[in-house]
């Protein structure tokens, strides 16, 4: 057996076996790219390049910023208000609590960029309110958990971020969010639309009208918090920000108007902000500093040229090429989390879409959105446990519930995978690629 293979083998091999005894990623991405680079004679100083040069990338310059602008919105009560806006807005529709479930994920997406700090939120007050109303169990959690993954491809998204990192080949972060907010806001009314026909048809309620007043206060004070969405979303699109400056000045306006306008944020509470931030912070830079040695490693052992010749062996046609991609990728989201498959699968398949003509930027919505169905589908599901576990539902009384939402989530990757103009008519339009 020859090294290269030997090698592959001990890196793959190390890796599953550390994961599968719950050694943390961070720690089973450095120690398999450790052992094999003794086997293979890689210079440690190699692997600690790599690592320092993955952390301090421009790129991943934003991240802090976002994440502290997600903390401190969620905790200053901007869930609730975004909440109270989407009930004014479509709340007396029939099933309207649904559709404002849809609507205010597609909001909080823009804020926390995390399907499962959705859920986490958001859902801990839906589910429970949507179920006191009438709606069934599963059909509440399945609205939840489905809308909640708009947060993957609606900017400011970690994952799009983890993509840029991986793939390691002077992307823009600006150009990739830009890419995610047609394909965004395409699956929300998707879903919305599935959301209202199957409350339509069982009949599920209407919510309780507000008075003028009232709505006028609501949509008052939403307003304020909506212009942290529109800092992040307007200042990169018309390029008066970049993405690291738009995630800066929107968690300082965001510290503001919870701290003066709603009163909601003391000292107290934005010190465990920045406490909630900085463990955040840290796993992320810590995943992302080993995948960098571990891409590279598998770099040197030449894994993404290996699989394109594997893949040129079934076909040399590019749409029978992404088929299998997605196929592989949505497979695998059923078995491992999101934000580790996109660190390894990035430099293995990114080679391979680049070598088929594929444009960057469109390949990696098509990763991050066939990898978000894994968040919803057994036995991993992270956001499908996140929802069960608030309504107190086991898993396998739920699935009944998800399948119409399912086939409306494939039915939209299909559609961004078809018409590729979807995901890049707004970068084009607005100069970002050609």
């Amino acid at each position: 057996m020859s090294p290269i293979v030997s090698g592959t083998a001990i890196l793959f091999g190390t890796l599953v076996f550390l994961m599968l005894v719950r050694v943390p990623i961070s720690f089973s991405l450095g120690i398999s790219a450790l052992i094999t680079a003794i086997y293979i004679d890689i210079p440690f100083m190699n692997l600690f390049q790599k690592m320092s040069t993955g952390i301090t990338s421009f790129t991943f310059m934003c991240v802090p910023f976002f994440i502290v602008m997600a903390q401190i919105m969620t905790d200053g009560g901007i869930s609730d208000r975004l909440t109270k806006f989407c009930n004014v807005l479509v709340g007396r529709m029939k099933g309207g609590t649904a559709i404002v479930n849809c609507i205010v994920s597609m909001f909080f997406g823009g804020i926390s960029g995390s399907s499962v700090a959705d859920v986490s939120s958001i859902g801990a007050f839906l589910i429970p309110s949507m179920i006191k109303e009438g709606y069934d169990a599963d059909y509440s959690i399945a609205v939840t958990c489905t809308s909640s993954v708009e947060g993957v491809i609606i900017p400011p998204s970690q994952n799009m971020i983890f993509f840029i990192v991986a793939a390691g080949s002077g992307l823009s972060i600006s150009t990739m969010f830009m890419a995610g907010y047609i394909p965004g806001l395409l699956l929300t009314l998707a879903l919305c639309i599935c959301s209202y026909i199957i409350a339509v048809k069982k009949g599920y309620p209407v919510s309780e009208a507000k008075s003028w007043r009232e709505n006028i206060r609501i949509v008052r004070e939403a307003m304020l918090g909506l212009v942290t969405i529109l800092i992040v979303a307007v200042g990169i699109t018309s390029g008066v920000f970049t993405a690291t400056e738009a995630g800066a000045i929107a968690a300082v306006y965001a510290l503001i108007i919870t701290t003066f306008v709603y009163r909601t944020m003391t000292l107290r509470k934005f010190a465990d902000c920045l406490l909630k931030s900085l463990r955040t912070l840290s796993t992320i830079m810590a995943i992302i500093a080993t995948s960098s040695a571990f891409s590279y490693v598998l770099s040197y052992l030449k894994v993404p040229a290996r699989v394109a010749t594997a893949f040129l062996t079934v076909s040399d046609n590019p749409s029978v090429i992404m088929f299998l991609m997605v196929l592989m990728m949505i497979a695998l989201g059923c078995f491992m989390d999101m934000g580790i498959l996109i660190i390894l699968l990035t430099p293995i398949l990114y080679p391979v879409a680049m070598s088929f003509g594929f444009n960057p930027y469109h390949f990696g919505l098509i990763m991050v959105l066939s990898l978000g169905l894994g968040l919803l589908t057994p036995p991993v599901g992270t956001t499908l446990w996140a929802g069960c576990a608030i309504a107190g539902v086991p898993i396998e009384k739920t699935i009944k519930g998800f399948l119409p939402f399912y086939f409306t989530y494939l039915i939209v990757l299909i559609l961004i995978i078809a018409l590729p103009n979807i995901s890049l008519i707004l970068p084009r339009v607005l100069g970002y690629v050609a």
